[in-house]
């Protein structure tokens, strides 16, 4: 990340521009793939844009896999339990290169347990837009363990394996807006 290329200052997400999305395996067979359509995240670049920092909430009952049904049971006490735990965050600790790409390292909280993640980060580059708007996007993608966070059912199918895998893959397409 050159500093021509992200500028220091306060960026904020572009929500109408982003997707915060998931999948998991159902079944053993397919990938149930979903999203949140509630989410705000802030970047701090400073002077040094490789020292930046990210904050994230999710709204935890935006899910939507596009199906009513799934989403409320997924919303309940079994997964989430939205309503003791209505948002999901995220801190970034510290990042590094990796070739081309970023580690972005940070504290990920879901169902009120926070462990360490790490995010492969893309940074796709910056523009100004149409409306002088300082733009910068990328792409964020990580593995995490569902159990791990405290999203622990289980169902197992009677011929052997689950209906629900443990590995979530979170893939983030996040553009922002330089506050000036």
């Amino acid at each position: 990340m050159a500093a021509q290329e992200l500028k220091a200052g306060t960026w904020k997400i572009d929500t109408a521009h982003s997707v915060v999305g998931f999948s998991v395996r159902h079944m053993m067979v397919s990938k149930v793939r979903g999203r949140f359509e509630t989410f705000d995240a802030a970047l701090t670049v400073p002077e040094d844009p490789t020292r930046a920092s990210v904050t994230a909430t999710v709204d935890a009952a935006s899910l939507n896999t596009d199906n009513a049904d799934r989403d409320a049971h997924v919303r309940s006490a079994d997964f989430f339990d939205t309503e003791k735990h209505p948002e999901f965050s995220f801190r970034s600790t510290g990042a590094e290169a990796a070739g081309e790409d970023w580690i972005l390292k940070g504290d990920l909280t879901i169902k009120g347990t926070t462990r360490p993640v790490e995010l492969t980060l893309e940074f796709n580059g910056s523009t100004i837009d149409p409306y002088g708007l300082l733009r910068a996007g990328f792409t964020a993608s990580a593995a995490i363990s569902r159990k791990e966070f405290g999203v622990d059912i289980e169902m197992p199918m009677d011929g052997g394996g689950v209906v629900v895998g443990d590995r979530i893959t979170i893939d983030i397409d996040a553009e922002f807006t330089h506050q000036g």
